[in-house]
């Protein structure tokens, strides 16, 4: 059945998954769907992402202000305060633009957003994307994050999630099955051809890289517990980097990481999209220890690497990897068992090569951006019916 044309605004208000808005917001727009996209304002630094066409609605107000310098409690409470100014005034441009669906990829502050979902659906039917069926990874930034952040979900004419376990825990949370829908995550690269891993015993070390924003959930500190318990002559024969922005005290993994001199190095910044690719060129082995995750954005950035995996073996990773050929899968939380399969594929360069032409082989499955674009234009259609049939 051919669906009709939507005029879709699509909302992230911190730019959470950005890659995954942009992307998505180009796939609905090459199968003729208009998107407007709303997000929060750049600072001055950050570029614009090309063809994303971001209304910078959201907390214009932070740089003039210089919140990034007050204390912590004063900038989180004035940030609350812009954003349910922001909300109020989302409601009032949706009412003159009158899209067809209202499409949220994020509730920052569900205790304030869900005050403003009765005005927003009677505007249009309301779709959320559950990103992280835990809500924030188990990990929010204030536990104010905390509040409402299940009950809201069962608001929404329609929730969108990527995994099973997904699925299952928001039907725990009391969203009915029949307004959840489950679409894939899709393959966020440059289509830039991976550099080839070596199979055979070289003199440089193997690196195992753990990349994206440092957070508590992501266990950048099982990683660096997990070097020292590697034997010490793997170990002189190893590198760790841990690259990324930091979105926690990082002193702790500061000290670790001194503690067992030059395999471990730090390298704690935003990466620019253009350094992206000599990261996994450079890497040998990519970890995501990760304590929480439904489906992981950098996982699915990283695929193009063709770089073998070492995963926790929960959400996401469970479903879409196979352990033994696309990675080895450790439980969560187990740093012993992380070094062990460390030790294997820092010792064995043929398991890392057999694994990385897996890897490849996997790539070649994960659905184009308008594949999901049309599985997403089939929720909307699905939410406005069910608009139309209710009371």
């Amino acid at each position: 059945m051919r669906l009709p044309a939507f005029k879709v605004a699509l909302i992230d208000p911190s730019l959470f998954t950005l890659p995954y808005d942009v992307k998505l917001a180009e796939g609905l727009r090459g199968i003729g769907h208009t998107v407007r996209f709303y997000g929060k304002s750049l600072e001055p630094q950050e570029a614009e992402p090309a063809g994303a066409g971001l209304v910078q609605h959201f907390y214009p107000e932070m740089h003039r202000w210089g919140l990034s310098r007050w204390p912590k409690p004063a900038s989180r409470a004035a940030k609350g305060v812009l954003h349910l100014r922001a909300m109020r005034r989302l409601v009032e441009a949706l009412r003159r633009e009158q899209p067809d669906v209202i499409h949220f990829q994020w509730l920052p502050l569900p205790v304030i957003d869900r005050a403003f979902i009765g005005a927003l659906r009677a505007i249009a039917p309301l779709v959320l994307t559950a990103h992280d069926s835990r809500p924030f990874n188990a990990s929010p930034s204030s536990l104010i994050q905390n509040l409402g952040a299940t009950s809201a979900l069962r608001l929404f004419d329609c929730v969108v999630v990527h995994t099973e376990q997904g699925r299952h825990r928001l039907i725990d949370y009391g969203v009915e099955p029949g307004r959840i829908a489950r679409i894939p995550h899709g393959f966020l690269h440059d289509d830039r051809p991976p550099a080839e891993l070596a199979d055979t015993v070289s003199d440089k070390p193997v690196c195992f890289l753990l990349f994206g924003k440092i957070k508590p959930y992501k266990g950048a500190d099982l990683a660096i517990s997990a070097m020292r318990r590697m034997p010490a002559e793997l170990r002189a024969r190893s590198e760790l980097r841990i690259v990324g922005k930091p979105y926690i005290d990082v002193r702790p993994l500061a000290r670790a990481a001194a503690e067992l001199g030059s395999c471990v190095r730090l390298d704690l910044r935003h990466v620019p999209d253009d350094e992206i690719g000599a990261l996994w060129d450079q890497a040998d082995v990519l970890l995501f220890p990760y304590r929480e995750i439904d489906m992981s954005g950098v996982l699915m950035a990283a695929l193009a690497a063709a770089r073998p995996i070492i995963a926790s073996e929960i959400g996401g990773f469970a479903e879409l990897l196979e352990s033994g050929r696309t990675a080895l899968l450790v439980p969560p939380n187990d740093a012993a068992a992380l070094a062990s399969a460390m030790c294997r594929l820092a010792s064995e360069p043929s398991t890392r090569q057999s694994m990385a032409r897996q890897i490849r082989a996997l790539a070649a499955t994960v659905p184009s951006w308008q594949a999901i674009a049309a599985e997403t234009a089939a929720v909307y259609a699905r939410a406005r019916e069910a608009r139309a049939a209710a009371p």
